[in-house]
C-alpha cells in the first residue's frame, strides 16, 4: 500500500472541507454506506440461516451461539487495533478495498463448509476481513465532512447496518423460497458481489487529505498504538458512549441473530419465507429511519445542548425497551413483530451521535484508532457477547423448559443490558459539556 502524503494544517479547519465538491463527498459517502450494508449482509446472513444450519449439521444453541457471536467477534476486535494504526498512516480506500474482498471471500466459503469445524473457521475468516472497514471509512468520512455535519454523515454511513440487514433477509427469502436452494447457496450469493464493490472502490474513490498531518511511522512523529490508546481512554465521554452502544448493542446483536430461530419454534408452520421478507421491510423502513433520525436530531438539538448526543439515545432506549419485552409475551405472531419492530427504530437512534462523539471528541490523528478501539469494546461486549450468552443460557435452560421456553427466556434477560445502556446514556451527558470544551481546546 502506498503512503498517503497529508498536507499538515492544525485544525478541523472549514476548508478543509471545501477542498472536494459535495457531489463527490456524497458519492464517497455512498460507497462507504454500501460497503458497510455488505459488512451486515455477511454478519447477519448466519443468524438469518441459523434454522437451517442448526438441522442440516445437528447443532445445539451453545454451538450456534459461538458461531453467531465470540468466534466472528475475537479476532474481529483484536486485529482492528493494528489495521487503524495503518490506516492513520497508509492509504485507506486501499485497506477497505482488501478487506471487502477477504470478507467476502470467506463468506462464500462458509458456504462450503461441511461440517462445524469448518464454518466456524470461515467465520473467523469473516471477523478478520471485517475488522477493516470500518475504522478507515470512519476516518474518510471525518476528513470528507465538519464536525458540525458529522453526526448526520455517519448517521448515513450507519443505514449500512439496517440497509444490509434487509438485503440479507431478502436474499434469504428469495433463495430459500419453496426449498428452490440451501442455506449453503445463499451464503455463497451473498459472499461474491462483495468482491465487484471492492473493485468500484478501489478504482472511483481517490484517498482524501487528512485534517492533520499524520507522518509515515519512520519519520517518528506520528503518535504510537500506546499513546493514541492513551489519549482516547483519558476522555469520559469517550467511555461513556462507547458503554452505552455497547450494552445497548448487546441486546440488539442477540435479536438480530435469534430471533428466527424463536419464531420458528415458537410458532410452528409459520410461513419462513414471509416472516424473512417482513423482517427485511422492518430493517429496511423502521430501524433505517430510526439511524437516520438519531443523526439528524442529535445534530439539530446538539446545536443548542450538547447533552443532546448522549440524552437522545437514552430517552429513545427507555421507550424501545419494554415494547420489546411485551413482544415475547404475545401470542400474536405479527403483533409480536410489531412491537420488535419499535424496538428497531428506537434503537437505531444511538449509532450516529455514539460514532461522532468517538470522532469529534479524538485528536483528528488517532480518529482510525479512536473507531477501533470503539469497536473493540463495542464488539467484545456486543457482537461477542450478545448472541454468545444468550445461545449459552438457552442451551442450559433447554432441559428444564424446552426450547421454546429456554430460548424466550434467554431473550427476556436481554432486558438487563437495554438498562444498563440507559444509564451509561444519562451518566455520560453529565460530562459531555466539559469534554467537548477540551476537545476544541
Amino acid at each position: 500500500m502506498a503512503h498517503t502524503q497529508a498536507t499538515a494544517i492544525p485544525t478541523d479547519t472549514p476548508d478543509t472541507h471545501t477542498t472536494v465538491s459535495n457531489g463527490y463527498r456524497n458519492y464517497v459517502l455512498l460507497i462507504l454506506t454500501l460497503v458497510y450494508a455488505f459488512n451486515f449482509i455477511d454478519r447477519q446472513i448466519i443468524g438469518i440461516l441459523s434454522p437451517f444450519i442448526k438441522a442440516d449439521l445437528g447443532l445445539d444453541d451453545a454451538q450456534l451461539g459461538w458461531l453467531k457471536g465470540i468466534y466472528f467477534a475475537l479476532l474481529y476486535t483484536v486485529v482492528g487495533i493494528p489495521i487503524a494504526w495503518l490506516a492513520d498512516r497508509y492509504s485507506r480506500v486501499n485497506i477497505i478495498a482488501i478487506s471487502l474482498t477477504l470478507w467476502s471471500g470467506f463468506t462464500a466459503a462458509s458456504g462450503l463448509a461441511s461440517n462445524y469445524m469448518q464454518l466456524a473457521i470461515a467465520r473467523i475468516g469473516v471477523g478478520i476481513g471485517e475488522a477493516g472497514g470500518s475504522p478507515p471509512s470512519h476516518s474518510i468520512i471525518s476528513d470528507l465532512f465538519p464536525k458540525e455535519k458529522r453526526a448526520g454523515a455517519l448517521a448515513i454511513y450507519s443505514l449500512g447496518i439496517p440497509f444490509g440487514v434487509m438485503l440479507a433477509f431478502f436474499a434469504s427469502a428469495f433463495f430459500l423460497q419453496g426449498g428452490a436452494a440451501d442455506w449453503r447457496t445463499v451464503m455463497i450469493s451473498v459472499g461474491l458481489p462483495g468482491v465487484i464493490l471492492a473493485l468500484l472502490l478501489k478504482f472511483t474513490v481517490k484517498e482524501p487529505v487528512r485534517t492533520q498531518a499524520c507522518s509515515a511511522p519512520s519519520a517518528g512523529n506520528g503518535p504510537t498504538v500506546t499513546q493514541s490508546l492513551k489519549a482516547l481512554l483519558r476522555i469520559p465521554t469517550w467511555w461513556g458512549m462507547a458503554l452505552g452502544i455497547s450494552f445497548g448493542s448487546f441486546g440488539n446483536y442477540a435479536i438480530s441473530t435469534w430471533i428466527i430461530d424463536y419464531y420458528v419454534r415458537a410458532f410452528a408452520g409459520l410461513d419462513v419465507t414471509t416472516l424473512l421478507v417482513v423482517f427485511g421491510l422492518a430493517n429496511g423502513t423502521a430501524y433505517a429511519l430510526g439511524v437516520w433520525l438519531g443523526g439528524v436530531l442529535a445534530d439539530k438539538w446538539g446545536k443548542h445542548n450538547k447533552q443532546a448526543y448522549a440524552l437522545l439515545p437514552a430517552i429513545m432506549l427507555a421507550i424501545g425497551t419494554p415494547a420489546f419485552f411485551f413482544s415475547l409475551q404475545v401470542e400474536n405472531l405479527w403483533l409480536s413483530v410489531g412491537l420488535l419492530t419499535f424496538l428497531l427504530f428506537t434503537s437505531g437512534s444511538y449509532l450516529g451521535p455514539s460514532f461522532a462523539m468517538a470522532q469529534t471528541l479524538a485528536p483528528s490523528n488517532v480518529r482510525a484508532m479512536s473507531t477501533a478501539l470503539f469497536f473493540f469494546v463495542l464488539n467484545i461486549i456486543a457482537l461477542g457477547g450478545g448472541p454468545t450468552i444468550t445461545g449459552i443460557v438457552s442451551q442450559a435452560l433447554v432441559p428444564t423448559m424446552g426450547e421454546v421456553a429456554a430460548l424466550r427466556q434467554a431473550l427476556l434477560y436481554l432486558v438487563i443490558p437495554y438498562g444498563l445502556s440507559i444509564g451509561m446514556f444519562l451518566w455520560t451527558s453529565t460530562k459531555i459539556v466539559a469534554d467537548w470544551e477540551k476537545a476544541e481546546g
